[in-house]
């Protein structure tokens, strides 16, 4: 079913972080996504990913981080190799790699706020 909404294809996903300036150089260090803007009055930035249109927003606050809602799930090429250089930045990752037989690998992992964040690999 089609939404009268008008949505433009544009997905902005904000994230609580308590260190805007830790987060940030991590998010841009670590998983290589762009600074796009940055509002230091408002402790408000937006990065773009390497997914067109699909922007991360960092808000710095007092309490952040780890309190559950959506998992951001990346999609890569090979999960073992993207989970090696991951960890070779010192990423924290929740236990090994699971495998759904015939359908995904999934790794999750989590940004300095203990924020959780997942990759997949479609194995169809």
């Amino acid at each position: 079913m089609a939404s009268s909404l008008g949505y433009n294809g544009g997905l902005t996903c904000a994230l609580d972080v308590a260190d805007m300036e830790k987060s940030l150089a991590w998010y841009q260090d670590v998983l290589g996504f762009k600074m796009l803007y940055k509002m230091d009055e408002m402790g408000w930035c937006e990065l773009a990913t390497n997914i067109d249109r699909v922007n991360i927003g960092l808000s710095q606050v007092e309490d952040a981080g780890g309190k559950g809602g959506a998992t951001l799930t990346f999609g890569v090429n090979d999960i073992d190799t993207a989970r090696k250089e991951l960890e070779g930045k010192n990423v924290r990752f929740d236990g090994p790699t699971r495998t759904i037989e015939g359908m995904v690998k999934l790794a999750t992992f989590f940004d300095p706020d203990n924020n959780a964040l997942m990759l997949y690999q479609e194995l169809r």
